[in-house]
């Protein structure tokens, strides 16, 4: 008997079960039999508080995945890629164990990001737009991408791709970078930034699982056009902390890291369109908004 005809309700799994996965986890498993793969047993626990089951296993060693073939109706995947190389290993490792459970998988829930987009100097974007990946962070989105959308219909998958944008909520915002007087860019440089909260995205995740068109790309994010710095701005101001200095790029360049400049370089206005799609609307439209909720607390 299988895990699914054992436990009576429809089967969902969660590849990487971090504060989203757990916050999907905590909403689906009202309806659902939700199973979640973790590489450590030491997150057991914290699993099974919101309703998980956990399934040890990693997605960088093929042979620990055998428990998922078969497993679940529904996948949802949120893990990202493997930190080097342009292609995403980890994907390619989940598909081929997912191909042998006999066309058990009807939906996947994929987590991209708007990042494949690249830089359009702050012009916007939609799904139609065609990827641009500028980093090997992004190239290796692009491949995952690639691969699910070749993998889905050849073995009758319904594919729902979100891509997100930076994700915040109370504990998610530059509140460190701020007490260390980080400089942001000067308003004439600056980059535009997109935004959802985690609240949100994990409702829209849950919301896909339903309502998700087949084979269908949606950015998850607020569709808000806040430049990073106004950003920054925005949250200093809320809990009372100096606005930081604004510098040129070619100054600023030199004393941030690459990761974080590969993201102030990148500029483009992301439009939500399909959101409506989900039919699930957003707690938090903009960053502002979920400001003004918290200032009242502090």
């Amino acid at each position: 008997m299988s895990f699914m005809q054992s436990f009576g309700k429809p089967s969902i799994l969660i590849i990487g079960c971090g504060d989203i996965g757990l916050r999907v986890a905590g909403q689906l498993s009202r309806s659902h039999q939700v199973f979640a793969l973790t590489s450590s047993q030491n997150r057991f626990q914290e699993l099974r508080e919101v309703g998980a089951i956990p399934i040890l296993g990693n997605l960088d060693h093929p042979d620990s995945l055998w428990r998922l073939s078969g497993l679940a109706q529904t996948v949802i995947h949120l893990a990202p890629p493997q930190n080097q190389g342009n292609r995403d290993c980890r994907t390619r490792n989940l598909l081929r164990i997912l191909a042998q459970g006999a066309n058990t998988v009807r939906r996947m829930i994929y987590i991209s990001t708007t990042g494949v987009y690249g830089d359009h100097r702050g012009a916007k974007v939609s799904e139609t737009t065609p990827v641009n990946p500028q980093s090997e962070r992004a190239q290796r989105r692009v491949d995952a991408e690639r691969v699910l959308r070749l993998w889905a219909p050849a073995h009758g998958v319904a594919l729902t791709i979100l891509r997100v944008p930076g994700i915040y909520a109370r504990d998610r915002l530059p509140l460190d970078r701020l007490r260390a007087k980080t400089p942001a860019l000067l308003a004439s440089e600056d980059a535009y930034s997109n935004h959802i909260h985690s609240d949100d995205l994990a409702r829209l995740v849950c919301a896909a699982v339903y309502r998700g068109k087949p084979q269908r790309i949606i950015n998850a994010c607020d569709g808000g056009e806040t430049k990073m710095g106004d950003y920054f701005d925005e949250v200093a101001d809320a809990f009372g902390l100096a606005r930081p200095e604004r510098l040129p790029a070619v100054e600023l360049e030199k004393i941030v890291s690459s990761m974080l400049w590969s993201f102030m370089r990148e500029s483009r206005r992301v439009t939500n369109t399909r959101l409506s799609e989900l039919k699930t609307p957003l707690r938090y439209p903009s960053v502002a908004d979920f400001l003004r909720t918290i200032s009242k607390n502090l």
